[in-house]
């Protein structure tokens, strides 16, 4: 192509495609690299996509649709198989929603059932606690947090799953657009508390798939 070189192989190696990042590409490139991925390929994901991105993807690509919460062109063709188990995502508030949603996008693209509880924030933590049974019947939770990012020790402290820790850059200054709420998850006292990236959806929701997987 001459901009790209989609690893078309990535599924056989690893069991899950390449996975396209939208971000500072412009639309034609995204719908040329996932018009070659689909040659191979049944599923196919964009992160962090526009949605002019999706209507060029569209023209070659009649298959994709566009997930607007989570900013994410998906293919999905043919049967997923099913994981056993449940992934809960679990957000501290609204704002954190964006991420939660590429969250739940990429590990449904792995065949997970996932169900998912917004605005659960330790400053009303009574919220949380009307959820904790949910969360313990998962096989893997998912907490996505911004400003002090407490929520992922709290809920570590409370389930006996892994708990992927999603930090991001919702909040005041000295959140310092997520630097802030990662500290705080890498430093929680909660055993079985994994951190992924700021802003990493798409990084926990692999993860998950991958824990289904084993």
């Amino acid at each position: 192509m001459g901009f790209a070189r989609p690893d078309t192989a990535r599924e056989r190696r690893v069991g899950f495609p390449e996975v396209i990042f939208g971000e500072r590409k412009n639309p034609k490139q995204i719908a040329r690299i996932v018009e070659a991925l689909a040659e191979r390929s049944d599923r196919i994901l964009v992160t962090r996509a526009s949605e002019e991105a999706f209507r060029e993807t569209k023209k070659t690509t009649p298959a994709a649709r566009y997930e607007e919460a989570a900013r994410a062109i998906v293919v999905r063709r043919g049967r997923i198989p099913k994981k056993k188990g449940l992934t809960m995502i679990v957000t501290a508030g609204t704002s954190d929603i964006p991420v939660a949603e590429e969250a739940r996008v990429t590990a449904e693209l792995f065949g997970v059932r996932v169900q998912s509880v917004y605005d659960c924030g330790v400053a009303g933590i009574h919220r949380l606690m009307h959820v904790v049974p949910r969360l313990r019947r998962a096989r893997v939770v998912i907490v996505v947090a911004g400003m002090e990012g407490a929520l992922a020790s709290v809920v570590g402290g409370l389930v006996g799953r892994p708990v992927i820790a999603v930090p991001t850059s919702v909040g005041y200054g000295a959140s310092f657009r997520g630097i802030a709420p990662l500290l705080t998850m890498l430093n929680s006292c909660a055993a079985g508390v994994s951190v992924v990236n700021i802003d990493n959806g798409f990084g926990a929701g692999y993860l998950a798939g991958l824990i289904h997987a084993g």
